[in-house]
């Protein structure tokens, strides 16, 4: 298993470019904030007796691996769980792109995207209670209906190499469980 962290919890990068921040500078801050956020798992995983190494888009040797794609695939055959911190390293880039990115180089099945939302709406659920979510929907579908749960980079990028994504939400209990063993949770986005 391969997970790739955000940061928003700590720092987003396009809130800091609104605060007054570079936009290039915010960014960085925002892929540290992933790296705190993806030691923080390394630990928790690691007290359940999960082995895992953190590995870094930014070098940052102290802490992290750099990431390197030949390192993460035998992380993975050595039954590893690996934990993608930094992004993609550049900034104007989304930890959604990275994860789609790292997904491809890896040659992952399929893309889980947890989120706070559980599933692809057609309007935000957060603001409009009649929004009505899809079990299934072609990524040619959300782009043409700018539906927003991921950016439309890596909707693009899983498109074009027929990468199939499921978004479901985080934050329900069992949830993740749930998309491993390939029960019905979500929204299957594919071809």
């Amino acid at each position: 298993m391969a997970i790739v962290v955000g940061g928003g919890n700590i720092f987003r990068g396009v809130l800091g470019e609104k605060q007054g921040l570079d936009r290039a500078r915010a960014d960085y801050m925002g892929m540290l904030a992933t790296l705190i956020n993806a030691l923080a798992l390394q630990d928790a995983l690691e007290a359940r007796g999960i082995p895992c190494r953190v590995l870094s888009a930014l070098e940052v040797t102290k802490v992290a691996e750099p990431y390197i794609r030949e390192r993460a695939i035998r992380h993975l055959e050595k039954g590893r769980v690996i934990i993608l911190a930094c992004g993609t390293g550049n900034p104007f880039f989304t930890t959604d792109t990275a994860a789609t990115l790292r997904a491809l180089e890896i040659k992952a099945e399929i893309l889980f995207k947890a989120t706070k939302v559980d599933g692809v709406y057609d309007k935000d659920p957060l603001e409009d209670f009649t929004a009505k979510k899809y079990e299934e929907i072609t990524f040619s579908k959300v782009l043409q209906k700018d539906l927003k749960v991921m950016d439309a980079t890596a909707f693009s990028l899983a498109r074009n190499h027929n990468l199939p994504i499921l978004i479901f939400n985080l934050l329900k209990f069992g949830n993740i469980k749930k998309a491993v063993l390939g029960e019905k949770v979500g929204t299957l986005v594919t071809n």
